[in-house]
């Protein structure tokens, strides 16, 4: 078995190295030929997870050369802004029949879509039939030091979701499976925005009870999307819901907690991703979210905060201020 990752951050080289491990003959590709030399060199990641070392059997490689024709198992680990734009590369490369796992967790910013969808529409026949979708509580830093971890795993094809299962099955990562791939992505989607909220709390000096308000009524806020778009309302208690969203609002490794924190403490969304050297999805996924929740007619009122401050540079107090001031109105 062969597999490409498509992607050299934290997660694309965490989830690489899983693979390899799990005995697959795994590539990660890296948008710069350098970044891919000293992976191959030094096997270290010198812009991730730089204090991991990566199995010798992991090779690097770049766009212009890599063995993606070859891949049994593409995964797509990039920024949802850029999602199309290098799918659509690799489909013209890889072998129409590989099956394509998706480890982003965000929305197409532009049109909305899930990113399934965006894989259904840009991929060759049949792989875009062969889609996977993973997300849960799986931080890039602990999935890398072998930290038992569970995760989701979702498709339209339950044997093609089993057939991943067993294949990256290890003592320390434990996959489950889930039919409903609408919920599992809009998980992924809507609980980085309610970490952005979680980490301007932390900015802000408040408590545990802030904390534990915010990821109860943002859980809400997520379910009731979920619900108006078709989901399984069990998604939302599962391990891409409920388990994904109290470690995104509360992990010092979570990056859009870390930006909500740094936005509140007075940077800007763009000094805020500067400082951290990573992307925080959500700072995109903010915007098409709450699009989302407008053209569906769902009331989203975190989400809406959320948005006001970081793209219209409203205070975070005046947003707390007008989220606690709200109508009361029953749970």
């Amino acid at each position: 078995m062969n597999a490409s990752v498509i992607g050299g951050g934290s997660w694309g080289t965490a989830f690489a190295r899983l693979l390899t491990l799990a005995g697959m003959e795994t590539e990660i590709i890296c948008r710069r030929p350098e970044q891919a030399e000293a992976i191959n060199l030094g096997h270290r990641n010198p812009d991730y997870l730089r204090d991991i070392e990566l199995p010798g059997a992991l090779k690097a490689s770049s766009f212009e050369h890599n063995n993606l024709a070859q891949a049994d198992l593409v995964v797509i680990a990039i920024p949802s802004k850029v999602y199309r734009q290098v799918v659509r590369q690799v489909a013209a490369a890889m072998k129409p029949d590989a099956a394509v796992l998706s480890l982003t967790k965000g929305l197409e910013p532009e049109t909305l879509e899930r990113l399934s969808s965006v894989l259904a529409k840009e991929l060759p026949a049949p792989a875009n039939k062969k889609v996977i979708v993973l997300s849960g509580p799986n931080h890039a830093e602990e999935v890398a030091l072998d930290i038992p971890t569970a995760t989701t795993i979702a498709a339209d094809d339950r044997g093609l979701a089993a057939w991943l299962q067993k294949l990256i099955s290890t003592e320390s990562f434990r996959p489950y499976i889930n039919s409903d791939i609408i919920g599992v992505e809009l998980c992924a989607a809507t609980k980085n925005v309610i970490a952005l909220a979680a980490g301007m709390s932390d900015g802000l000096g408040f408590g545990d009870n802030t904390k534990a308000s915010l990821i109860t009524r943002g859980l809400a806020e997520m379910a009731r999307l979920g619900e108006r778009m078709g989901a399984d309302p069990q998604t939302f208690s599962g391990l891409a819901g409920i388990g994904d969203l109290i470690a995104t609002c509360t992990s010092r490794h979570s990056r859009n907690r870390m930006a909500g924190e740094l936005i509140a403490k007075g940077r800007t969304p763009g000094e805020a991703e500067a400082g951290m050297g990573m992307v925080a999805e959500g700072l995109t996924s903010a915007a098409a979210v709450l699009n989302l929740a407008r053209e569906q007619g769902v009331e989203m009122p975190i989400t809406e905060q959320v948005c006001a401050v970081i793209y219209e540079g409203k205070g975070v107090r005046g947003a707390v201020a007008e989220l606690m001031n709200r109508a009361p109105r029953p749970e």
